[in-house]
């Protein structure tokens, strides 16, 4: 058995945060449409949560924001002119478009790709397929961008395969990691990957279940399964229940939880065979009964679920082996969140609890979770990645310094029509490019 941690890669807010309401199906993005954001806050917001995980003793690490507004998205749909020119036109013919591509929806990690260590996979590398997000318009502008940074990142090929995302086909939609949980007895041994669904048709459009977009397909999960040489008896494809999409989970990490032998998920998250048969496999790959918990809907409603994010919250190994839960702050003050996370302690799933604010993210839909992509690591292989990325005492400061400097208070939605915010978000982005030593990841620097 090889000795393997958990690496947190969270994603840093951008500078262009702002509050579109893009996203069909999540409940907090469509509510706040239109509300004044603070990238400032959000992205310090996000640096303490980070900075909390690294003082636990949990490594971590930063994605740095994607290049917004987005000018080759706007020439791609027919704006044409200098930079200035684009922006003003597409403010006056299509604001639509120009919210589009300024999203700074990237900060959600958790979408960026799906990560099987290596562990998992026949040829003992720690594979990364990007997902294509092509669910979302908004969305399906980051996965060039993602694959890039990501190869940056990970860059010898002995231990990492970084892979192109999914072909854009609606039967391999693909939204991640946010759709995708691993149990194992540790994280350096091989462990059971689950792909979860929400579509049964493997290669048919099925674009709405009931009110809202299926955005994870099982083709997605099929395909990445290959691709990542992930043995046969350590993965299985489970659909999620349609009522908790409807309820807002757009995404399984809003009704499901998990870390080594813990899986914490609400009664609708998935029936009862789909559990049966997690428990059965799980069981079998570890040669011990898993700790499988079910909140039912008596205990915290759905509605509550996906309102104080629960399940979003992450749950990690701290260094002596004990488990931590870093939940929202919107669960402390929440009677019944608060009660299912006091009985799940009680009950020595976790022994530490921290509660943390990240609330301009949650106002778009993502909470602690979402703004993570977990990747497993042995030493070597976390010697092997990138450095310039890891979060330290002296990094977090000078990430907080750089955020202070170039981010704005406050964004309206009539800001994203300001010429300047392209000019502030680029001379962010080439600064904090150097100072994360990543060279040239961006189109404006290519």
């Amino acid at each position: 058995m090889m000795q393997a941690v958990e690496l947190n890669l969270d994603g840093i807010v951008g500078p262009t945060h702002n509050y579109a309401g893009l996203a069909a199906g999540n409940l907090a993005s469509m509510r706040n449409r239109g509300r004044k954001s603070y990238p400032r806050k959000a992205a310090l917001q996000g640096l303490d949560k980070m900075r909390l995980l690294m003082e636990l003793g949990v490594p971590q690490a930063v994605l740095p924001p994607h290049e917004r507004p987005y000018l080759p998205f706007l020439r791609a749909v027919g704006f044409r002119g200098s930079d200035q020119a684009i922006i003003a036109k597409a403010a006056k013919e299509n604001p639509l478009m120009l919210a589009n591509s300024s999203s700074s929806s990237a900060m959600w990690a958790a979408n960026a790709a799906t990560v099987s260590p290596s562990a998992d996979t026949r040829d003992g590398k720690v594979h990364f397929t990007p997902a294509n997000l092509l669910s979302e318009l908004h969305r399906s502008l980051e996965p060039s961008v993602n694959t890039r940074i990501l190869r940056v990142l990970f860059p010898n090929t002995r231990y990492f395969a970084v892979h192109d995302p999914l072909p854009a086909a609606w039967a391999l939609r693909d939204e991640g990691a946010a759709n995708y949980l691993r149990l194992a007895a540790s994280h350096g041994e091989p462990g059971l990957e689950i792909f979860t669904f929400d579509s049964a048709q493997p290669y048919q459009a099925q674009e709405y279940l009931h009110h809202f977009p299926a955005r994870q397909s099982l083709g997605a999960g099929i395909a990445v399964r290959h691709r990542h040489l992930i043995r046969e008896d350590q993965a299985i494809g489970i659909q999620r229940a349609g009522e908790s999409i409807d309820a807002g989970a757009f995404h399984a990490d809003l009704v499901t939880m998990g870390n080594l032998d813990v899986l914490i998920y609400h009664q609708q998250a998935f029936d009862r065979q789909s559990i049966a048969v997690m428990r059965k496999t799980c069981q079998r790959l570890i040669g011990a009964p898993p700790r499988f918990v079910e909140i039912i809907e008596e205990n915290l409603s759905l509605k509550d679920a996906v309102q104080t994010y629960l399940f979003n919250s992450q749950l990690v190994t701290l260094p002596g082996g004990d488990m931590a839960l870093i939940a929202p702050e919107e669960c402390r003050s929440h009677p019944a969140a608060k009660a299912q996370i006091d009985l799940l302690q009680q009950q020595q799933l976790f022994n530490r609890v921290e509660f943390v604010d990240v609330r301009q993210s949650m106002l778009n839909g993502g909470g602690p979770a979402c703004l993570r992509l977990r990747v497993v690591l042995t030493k070597k292989e976390l010697a092997a990645m990138h450095q310039g990325v890891r979060l330290t005492p002296l990094l977090y400061k000078q990430l907080t310094h750089w955020v202070q400097k170039h981010y704005r208070e406050s964004l309206a939605p009539a800001d994203l029509a300001d010429p300047a915010l392209l000019r502030e978000s680029r001379k962010a982005l080439d600064e904090l490019s150097a100072l994360l030593q990543l060279g040239s990841i961006y189109d404006f620097q290519l």
